[in-house]
């Protein structure tokens, strides 16, 4: 008897079918030759602190660095009854060998050793590793089975990335809640995926606006912006800093002839895009469609898991091996109906063969799986959810687009010059669409220009000169904090360098979502609309976090160690001595920490005990308006030390977000109290008669206006 072990009952019930398991036992599915059982998820962990010595249970400075020489698993109560199933088919005497059959990736791998190391098994293993669900590639995947020593690399990859998150978590979470008395988790990606958005809250918050004046001439059947030739910046070059000096343009040309100095001409090309590893399909998905890290992460493990649409999504190649161009070819053949007529298009070589490019097909530059693409069964779109059906047309639609030829067009630039003063104007002549026809007709950006030749005549028709105001950093997005964990921080549009960094970034891409959604569940990040914030509490943290442990390059390192383990290319010991050491500087860091800054949110609690409110801290030098007594802040506003008195002057911290406006904090707060208005990025503050109102920028009206004495959360 051979015994399956799939990562989850979705999958087993699938690998049973293909193996002829039809009947029925107790947690697996069975025949005469196979035995398919599963787990849910993990099974077995690590255990807790408190579970390697009671002395644990109590959080004391003077325990730490906790250092087991071994830290010992445990099996998971809630699941507990299937580890027991589980456990008694593989070790069964009649059991000879095993197929591990979970998920073929890092995670998969350690799900199924722990379990196999719990249970004390000692039976062969052979390893099922496959990139799609279908029928067809299971079967192969049967017929290729490797053994497991293979991939003993992955596991010690995978068991050092759970003992290294587990001292430095551990240890360094429990210090710092110690040292600054508030509810601190501190973790080896955590801390430096929040140090990037810490960094741009403080760019955000340091940004001074700057006014600035444009002049538009239009020239009849082409417009052109004012520019300075001396200026080498080609951004400040339209700038004026002066309305004077922009209206002595406007009304200097208005009227005037104008006549084309010059028309430049340059051919450029638009590759066609690559196809999606994990991190670029979450980043389109979050640009295009508004998805969040964690949900396209979701839906494509549903159209490969449930749909088999797809082929295995926690991928980090982008990428296909040379023996997959006969499979592509017959996945674009197979793709549904309303894809017909792209495919057609693909420009097929001799034969009907599959136009070949580097760019495509790469061995070296495939990693433990190939880059995402449709399966060769055709999905049912008629029975997908609308966000699947979304999903399945994005990757799709750049399976399609890989192979056609690029997008050709003409840049053409125009200077026209009326009474001395220079005019730009830039467009775009498109000569060959490619594979911008895969896709639907975007809105155009840049104007189309007439045909123009230098010297010819125009007469400015009328002037424009417009208000405007240079814009702070924006908030990070799942898509580009993405980027930022991919690249260690560096936030790198270039496709070819980013590339060539892979390899060195924060987390796996099977990861990076958890990790996001992990800082908004504890508090130190928000998400408002598709923007990620910064909380106070975050940015409290990487203020008291040493850069061993916030800076996202050091981290990158680490991950890029645990790459080079999993492909034994690395000693463990060298990189858990490592993690070692790391653990206790940050013990004894936090023993010296300044405690100076305050954390907004709560209090550290312990087993069984219930959260306790943060104290409320006083503002020193700034008075209530009202009463004239201290304003104190506490984790949600800041309010009257009198209120016990009967003064209910209260400011929300989020009592602008709503129309738009930022989360207010202590520096916003004096500067509205001592000068009644603030100005930003972002807008206008303005605090009257006890009515608190936030103007957007270039806005004519408040988009948000209340009183700040009865104003509600």
């Amino acid at each position: 008897m051979i015994v399956v072990v799939a990562e989850k009952p979705s999958v087993g019930r699938d690998l049973a079918r293909v193996l002829g398991c039809r009947d029925k036992g107790e947690g697996c599915l069975k025949n005469d030759a196979y035995t398919v059982t599963w787990a849910i998820g993990h099974l077995v962990s690590l255990c807790e602190p408190d579970e390697v010595d009671e002395k644990y249970k109590k959080w004391r400075m003077e325990d730490l660095p906790i250092l087991p020489e071994h830290i010992p698993t445990k099996v998971l109560p809630k699941t507990k009854s299937q580890f027991s199933i589980v456990k008694k088919l593989i070790n069964a005497p009649e059991t000879e060998r095993l197929i591990c059959a979970t998920d073929a990736g890092r995670e998969g791998e350690l799900i199924f050793r722990l379990i196999y190391n719990q249970a004390k098994c000692k039976k062969p293993v052979d390893r099922l590793w496959i990139s799609s669900m279908t029928d067809e590639a299971i079967r192969e995947g049967f017929a290729a089975l490797r053994p497991a020593a293979e991939y003993d690399g992955l596991f010690r990859s995978a068991e050092c990335r759970s003992q290294a998150d587990w001292l430095v978590g551990m240890n360094a979470s429990r210090a710092f809640t110690l040292r600054f008395d508030a509810l601190l988790s501190i973790g080896r990606v955590q801390t430096p995926t929040l140090a990037i958005l810490v960094k741009r809250y403080h760019e955000i918050a340091d940004f001074k606006p700057e006014e600035y004046y444009t002049v538009t001439a239009d020239f009849g059947d082409y417009t052109g912006q004012w520019f300075d030739e001396k200026q080498e910046d080609e951004k400040k070059a339209s700038r004026i800093p002066a309305k004077e000096k922009a209206d002595d343009i406007a009304k200097a040309v208005k009227g005037k002839a104008a006549q084309v100095r010059s028309v430049t001409v340059e051919a450029k090309k638009e590759l066609p895009p690559q196809l999606y590893d994990l991190t670029s399909l979450q980043r389109e998905a979050n640009r295009k469609l508004g998805f969040t890290a964690d949900k396209t992460l979701k839906i494509a493990q549903n159209l490969y898991e449930k749909w088999k649409a797809i082929t295995y999504p926690r991928t980090d190649s982008r990428y296909l091996p040379m023996d997959m161009i006969g499979r592509a070819k017959l996945t674009l053949q197979k793709l549904p109906g309303e894809y017909k007529p792209f495919v057609t298009n693909i420009p097929w070589g001799d034969g009907g063969k599959l136009p070949f490019s580097k760019r495509i097909f790469d061995n070296a530059k495939v990693s433990d799986h190939h880059a995402i693409i449709p399966t060769p069964q055709t999905a049912p779109m008629d029975k997908l959810p609308p966000d699947d059906a979304k999903l399945f047309d994005m990757i799709a639609r750049r399976t399609i687009a890989a192979f056609y030829p690029a997008h050709e067009y003409d840049a053409v630039k125009v200077v026209t010059l009326a009474t001395e003063n220079a005019f730009k104007s830039v467009g775009r002549t498109v000569r060959k669409n490619g594979w911008k026809d895969v896709y639907p007709a975007e809105e155009k950006t840049e104007e189309e220009l007439p045909a123009l030749q230098e010297g010819d005549a125009r007469t400015v028709k009328k002037t424009t000169v417009k208000k405007e105001t240079t814009k702070p950093p924006a908030p990070h997005t799942d898509a580009s904090l993405l980027a930022a964990m991919e690249n260690a921080g560096r936030e790198i549009e270039d496709e070819r360098i980013r590339e060539q960094m892979k390899g060195s970034g924060l987390g796996t891409p099977a990861t990076r979502a958890a990790i996001i959604e992990r800082l908004i569940q504890v508090g130190y990040a928000s998400r408002r609309g598709r923007a990620l914030n910064a909380t106070e509490k975050g940015v409290a943290l990487i203020a008291i976090a040493p850069p061993e442990i916030a800076s996202p390059e050091t981290t990158g390192k680490w991950e890029l160690a645990l790459d080079e383990i999993a492909h034994n290319r690395r000693d463990t010991e060298r990189f858990m001595q490592g993690i070692r050491n790391l653990t206790c500087f940050l013990i004894d860091y936090a023993k010296g920490a300044n405690t100076d800054v305050q954390f907004p949110e709560e209090m550290r609690r312990g087993k069984g005990s219930r959260r306790k409110a943060a104290p409320a801290k006083g503002i020193p030098e700034t008075k209530c308006p009202l009463c004239g007594k201290p304003i104190q802040e506490n984790d949600r506003a800041f309010g009257c030390s009198g209120w016990r008195d009967g003064c209910h002057f209260t400011l929300w911290k989020n009592c602008l977000i709503k129309g738009g406006g930022p989360e207010l904090n202590e520096k916003l707060v004096k500067l509205l109290l001592e000068n009644g208005t603030v100005r930003g990025s972002t807008g206008t503050i303005d605090m009257k008669d006890q009515v608190l109102s936030f103007t957007p920028t270039g806005a004519e009206r408040p988009s948000v206006s209340l009183s700040v004495i009865y104003q509600k959360k």
